[in-house]
């Protein structure tokens, strides 16, 4: 079969929309020693297709350990030959085939041939993250920390958002980016932020254990570089918290310094909400506003 890059005539390209629990798994890179989004999902097409091979699948982008996702998008090329009956129902049957044999872990969304032009990756136009914040005092529960950061309160939100804006156009984030292994010294760290939002949410359904207050951020960029977002917040935070000053964040963009920042806010409260698509590849993933 044709690599996830390469199509020929005799496979179909599939955007596939997912949405899994970062809790459990080894983030979302396969890595054969380690359950993985896409360890999973090339185990059970292969087994749930009969292929010989698993298949390669690309991804919009990685999500770490620990990180949620309810909106991530890959590509894979299928073989045409296992959909030359029933093609009218085959995103419908594939869709059901594989939710049950991933048994919850993974979840897919939705599943739709595509253009052998489309790229989960280089097709996206921007991605979106929402990070969930409680503000606790005394410290919250550990159910509380499944899908959230629980932190001592209260929280400035106005001033965490006044650090926010500092953060949208086009800056090196050097400070606030884990750096790639294969980047040069010096090599800036360039991404444009499209927007970022911090705000107040209510619990509707009443479930938060000790009534906890929550705060938000949405941020929406082209892409990020590694714990981008989570460094952020971590500064933010820290921010509303009044640990450091409100321009912090400008400062940091301009002298790309990290040192003496807080360390990246823990995984469990990140969540992939979105992928920005052209409508010829589908659209835009997920929910997102």
């Amino acid at each position: 079969m044709s690599s996830s890059d390469h199509s020929d005539a005799s496979a179909q390209r599939w955007r596939l929309d997912l949405a899994y629990d970062g809790n459990g798994l080894n983030g979302f890179a396969y890595q054969p020693e380690f359950t993985t989004v896409v360890g999973l999902l090339r185990s059970t097409l292969a087994s749930t297709l009969h292929m010989d091979e698993e298949p390669q699948i690309v991804g919009a982008g990685r999500t770490d350990t620990g990180v949620h996702a309810f909106a991530q998008v890959v590509h894979v090329d299928l073989p045409t030959r296992l959909f030359a009956r029933h093609r009218g129902s085959d995103p419908e049957r594939l869709m059901r085939s594989l939710n049950k044999q991933l048994r919850g872990q993974v979840r897919i969304m939705r599943a739709q041939p595509v253009s052998d032009d489309f790229h989960a990756r280089f097709s996206a136009l921007w991605r979106e993250y929402r990070y969930l914040v409680l503000e606790s005092r005394p410290p919250a529960l550990a159910f509380n920390d499944v899908w959230s950061w629980s932190v001592e309160g209260p929280l400035d939100v106005a001033s965490m958002q006044r650090a926010a804006d500092a953060v949208l156009g086009t800056h090196d984030f050097r400070a606030f980016c884990r750096r790639p292994t294969n980047a040069q010294p010096g090599e800036a760290l360039l991404r444009n932020v499209m927007s970022a939002r911090w705000e107040r949410i209510e619990d509707q359904w009443g479930m938060s254990p000790d009534n906890a207050p929550a705060v938000r951020l949405t941020i929406r960029a082209q892409s990020f570089c590694h714990n981008m977002v989570r460094c952020l917040t971590s500064t933010m935070v820290a921010i509303g918290q009044g640990r450091l000053p409100e321009n912090t964040v400008k400062l940091r963009l301009e002298s790309t310094e990290r040192q003496f920042l807080p360390p990246p806010a823990p995984a469990r409260g990140l969540s992939l909400v979105g992928v920005g698509y052209d409508q010829f590849a589908g659209g835009p993933s997920g929910f997102v506003r």
